[in-house]
């Protein structure tokens, strides 16, 4: 029964695992910081402690998910020293990392991880969904600032809503998917998918950042493939 669980274990994937694990971050964040701004319907009694909580126990769910896949994933690389080449990383560290600070572990992990073994490659159209990201957040600005100029509490509300759903949502997601394409296709320019990812998660928390980030990754993509 033990070999046989062993067996299953190291037949999973599990980098994709920690990579979907922290696709789930920025929602689960996102649900948590709506409601300690308290942006949801009055007329609902507890949604608001509802939300926190569901955020506070998604995180810890993700964080312990993450800690067992960089322990599984790391153990996994230490016994292909070949494959690794010099990188040895240590499955408890990692592990212990992820309980701390679970996003930052995950993508330092990711980032070193295709430095050696590569990430891959996903849909080819994932570009498409990094320029909707960055469309939406200039509008949602544009609309932010008539709202608040015109006094439209509504318009500001929907504004800030909807960019913020596609940041949190989809962003991080496509970008670290299109990176993966580019850097298999692409010649004259490899980004590390994993970097990528760590400067999405960044733009959550800096606003500015994000169409930033999407504008010089779609110029550099157009450098590099031609496309957009």
């Amino acid at each position: 029964m033990a070999l046989e669980l062993s067996s299953a274990t190291d037949e999973i994937d599990w980098a994709r695992v920690a990579e979907r694990l922290l696709y789930l971050f920025p929602p689960v964040i996102g649900v948590g910081i709506v409601g300690i701004l308290q942006d949801v319907e009055p007329g609902v009694p507890g949604l608001q402690w509802g939300l926190v909580l569901f955020s506070s126990f998604g995180y810890t769910f993700l964080s312990l998910g993450l800690a067992a896949a960089l322990f599984l994933d790391a153990r996994r690389v230490r016994r292909r020293p070949q494959a690794s080449g010099h990188w040895q990383p240590n499955p408890l560290f990692n592990a212990i990392f992820a309980l701390l600070w679970a996003p930052v572990a995950g993508v330092v992990y990711l980032f070193r991880r295709h430095r050696r073994f590569g990430t891959p490659p996903a849909w080819s159209g994932w570009w498409l969904v990094v320029a909707v990201s960055l469309a939406a957040t200039l509008i949602g600005t544009v609309a932010a600032v008539i709202a608040v100029v015109f006094s439209l509490p509504r318009l500001l509300t929907t504004a800030v809503g909807l960019a913020g759903a596609i940041s949190f949502g989809a962003f991080p997601v496509a970008i670290h998917q299109d990176a993966a394409y580019v850097c298999t296709r692409a010649d004259s320019w490899r980004p590390n998918p994993g970097l990528y990812l760590g400067f999405a998660f960044l733009s959550l928390f800096v606003p500015p950042l994000q169409p930033m980030l999407a504008g010089y990754y779609l110029l550099r993509r157009r450098r590099a493939l031609g496309v957009p």
